[in-house]
């Protein structure tokens, strides 16, 4: 995408802007700007925590949650890698980043516009990224870091952002540090997986799913895609399927209790602004699903978010926020607030606000997700998600509705429930309303089969 179609694109369609920032500049006026450290998984969704759930065992994070604010109902812009990706760094949804797939995959496009490391660099920030990048070559993406090291490895990542904070960081200068972690992704391996627990508990939706008046691509990934992995196989092997997830969840708890101990060694936890999140979910057994693919379940879009401010720069007090809806194209606003940044056109809402002025945050009425493509599998799907309602509008598959508090597994489809017609009616017409004024494509969007091949 050149300047003049990013231009074009972002204008109008930009709903939100990160209006805050001059607020910001004033309360931190004559004070040291904080430090920034973000550090997200890989495919880690919203329940797997300690702390949200006892199965799994994530002590250094829970730690973290105490002095946190935890947002409870984060979402990711997509569940896919890239341009949920796209999405944390930029602050703008995939159909604007016009990263819609995987890069590599179909949609895939390289990222072609500035991610907000540049910004920091450019307001006197040492930056640094470690870790998977997974958002192609182009330099105008690419630029922003000071030090970086974009390999998919978890030892790496860590041990680059430990190396940062020992050595290259200028202690004249507030730092900037992002570091991706590979961890539970490495799920995909589960069948190499040994488990020395006993019985692991398997989800409600496992035993309730039946796939009946659901899109036929959620049977078929599980039966022609990655899911004949495991379809049609006894529960133990799901089971194993489960604990290796929650494993691999361990191993990523372990990589952020590293970084944080030595961010303490430094002397700079009073200093620093930590952000906690992953960059989409993983139906880790729900619905006899695994992975991630085309479904837009509470697993898939859901994510853990949690935002830890010191108090020089915070008057909120640590607790875990239930009812208000966050997107990580929040994030990015949000960083742009904390360190007095000049305000920019995004999709997101700055949180800054909450944490000392939140008389000027105004929440979202509702979330909007997005999909593309898995590999050569194009399916598009749009979701509008409110606190007690899901719409995913599916090309060609039609639409699926879910009575979020009294069906809060997501089970039941009311899409042609008539009782629900004037719900689905008001989601779809604010759904359509966001679709335009975003400048979204999706009705213009097409179906393949898992080769590719346009669908008739």
């Amino acid at each position: 995408m050149d300047r003049r179609e990013f231009v074009k694109r972002t204008g109008a369609a930009a709903l939100a802007v990160a209006g805050s920032s001059a607020y910001a500049r004033a309360e931190t006026a004559g004070a040291k700007r904080p430090n920034i450290l973000l550090i997200f998984s890989d495919q880690q969704h919203w329940q797997a925590l300690g702390f949200m759930d006892p199965f799994f065992a994530t002590p250094n994070l829970d730690g973290l949650a105490e002095e946190s604010v935890v947002f409870e109902r984060s979402f990711c812009s997509t569940p896919q890698c890239s341009p949920s990706r796209s999405s944390l760094l930029t602050g703008f949804y995939p159909s604007t980043t016009d990263v819609l797939g995987n890069v590599g995959a179909a949609g895939g496009n390289s990222l072609a516009i500035p991610t907000i490391g540049k910004e920091l660099q450019d307001a006197n920030y040492v930056t640094g990224y470690f870790g998977k990048w997974h958002l192609g070559g182009k330099a105008v993406a690419t630029a922003g870091w000071d030090h970086h090291d974009f390999a998919t490895n978890d030892r790496k990542a860590e041990s680059g952002a430990l190396e940062f904070l020992k050595t290259k960081r200028d202690e004249s200068r507030p730092f900037a540090l992002f570091v991706s972690i590979n961890n539970p992704h490495d799920v995909y391996a589960f069948k190499r997986h040994k488990s020395n627990r006993g019985d692991v508990p398997m989800p409600p939706s496992w035993a309730g799913e039946t796939f009946d008046g659901k899109p036929p691509i959620q049977k078929q990934f599980m039966e022609e895609d990655q899911g004949k992995a495991i379809h049609g196989h006894p529960r133990d092997e799901w089971q194993k399927y489960r604990d290796c997830y929650r494993s691999k969840t361990e191993l990523y708890d372990r990589n952020v209790g590293a970084i944080l101990d030595e961010l303490k060694r430094q002397g700079q936890w009073d200093n620093t602004i930590i952000i906690v999140t992953s960059d989409h979910g993983d139906m880790d057994t729900q619905h006899k699903l695994i992975f991630k693919g085309p479904f837009m379940y509470e697993h898939m879009m859901r994510v853990p978010l949690m935002i830890r401010v010191p108090r020089a720069f915070s008057t909120l007090a640590p607790r875990r926020i239930k009812e208000t809806d966050v997107v990580n194209v929040d994030i990015v606003p949000t960083i742009r607030d904390f360190c007095s940044l000049p305000s920019r056109n995004a999709h997101g809402l700055s949180l800054a606000p909450l944490f000392s002025k939140p008389e000027h945050y105004t929440p979202r009425d509702f979330v909007i997700g997005q999909y593309y493509s898995k590999q050569k599998w194009v399916n598009p799907i749009r979701m509008i998600r409110t606190g007690d309602y899901k719409l995913n509008r599916h090309i060609p598959w039609g639409d699926e509705l879910y009575d979020l508090k009294h069906d809060p597994h997501e089970l039941t489809n009311l899409a042609d429930d008539p009782h629900y017609a004037d719900i689905k009616r008001d989601l779809e017409t604010k759904l359509d309303r966001w679709l335009k004024e975003h400048d979204d494509p999706f009705y213009a969007l097409q179906a393949t089969s898992r080769q590719g091949e346009t669908l008739d």
